[in-house]
Order: structure tokens, then C-alpha cells, then sequence
């Protein structure tokens, strides 16, 4: 593994699979204090829920990127497995194009939305603005619209998708 981009490739995976059971981990413990808090002494964090539901946003999110990374993602396939191999593999190939379009509007209208709510300057929580929370957004969608286009090149050349995926 001498090549830097399998090196940054690798160092990719491991940051993203870190934030998934960071964040899993961090969202059962501040659960678990918010119910022990209101059923033992009737009180809570008072951000907890508002953080709660930001760490939602973002392990669905990065979720979805790693499901992406090696093609693992939630897929309708209702008539692939009937098609001929080379028909398979246009439409596998026009589907991963289609759907890194998809992605980069989405990120593209995503960065809108930040820009609009760094101009309101809303609070999430904490004295943590609302901009900085849903930044994951276009991030993430950058970054699937980015692996679907290089998914969608391998499989234009007639390659698959390297085992530790991209």
C-alpha cells in the first residue's frame, strides 16, 4: 500500500467508521443520562434532546457514506438480475451517473440552505449554531456524489469496485 491515495483512501475509512461508533456511542450514553435524569430526578440536560436529534442527522449521514463506499447502500432492483450482461452493466453504469447527479444537486442546494442559516445565525443548541449541525449535509452528499461517479467510471471500464470499496 505505497500508492497515497489507497493511503488517504484507507485513512478515509477509518476516520468515518470512528465518528459512526463515536457518535453511536455518545448518543446511547446521553440517552441513557436524559432517562435516568427524568424518571430518577424529574430533570434532563436541557440541550440533550436538541443534541440528540443532531447526532441522528449526522450518523444517518455518514452511515449512508460508508454504505456507499463499498456499494452496500438500499437499492431498488427490480429488473437488473433479468437483464444480459451487457445491458446489466449499461444500466448499472447509468444508474451510478444518475444517482452522483442526484448527489451533487442535493449538496449543491445543501450548501444554499447553510448559507441561509448562517446569514439567520440560529442557535441549536448550546450556543452552537444551527450552520455548524447541519454541515454534515453537503459534506456528505459531496462526498457520495463523488464515490457514485468513480463507482460509475469502474464500471464503465468494466471493473468492479475495489474489496475495501472507495
Amino acid at each position: 500500500m505505497n500508492n497515497p491515495v489507497q493511503k488517504y483512501i484507507k485513512y478515509l475509512h477509518t476516520l468515518e467508521d470512528w465518528i459512526l461508533v463515536g457518535m453511536l456511542g455518545g448518543m446511547i450514553s446521553l440517552a441513557t443520562v436524559q432517562i435516568l435524569l427524568r424518571n430518577l430526578f424529574d430533570t434532563g440536560i436541557f440541550w440533550g434532546d436538541a443534541l440528540l436529534r443532531i447526532m441522528v442527522l449526522w450518523i444517518a449521514l455518514i452511515g449512508a457514506t460508508v454504505a456507499t463506499r463499498s456499494n452496500n447502500h438500499i437499492r431498488i432492483d427490480l429488473v437488473s438480475r433479468l437483464l444480459p450482461p451487457l445491458i446489466h452493466r449499461f444500466a448499472t453504469t447509468l444508474t451510478f451517473f444518475f444517482t452522483s447527479l442526484v448527489c451533487i444537486i442535493t449538496a449543491y442546494y445543501s450548501v444554499e440552505f447553510i448559507r441561509f442559516e448562517y446569514e439567520d445565525q440560529t442557535i441549536a443548541f448550546a450556543q452552537i449554531p444551527t450552520w455548524v449541525c447541519q454541515s454534515i449535509i453537503p459534506i456528505a452528499f459531496g462526498l457520495m456524489a463523488l464515490r457514485f461517479l468513480l463507482q460509475g467510471l469502474l464500471s464503465l471500464l468494466g471493473k468492479d469496485i475495489p474489496q475495501g470499496g472507495l
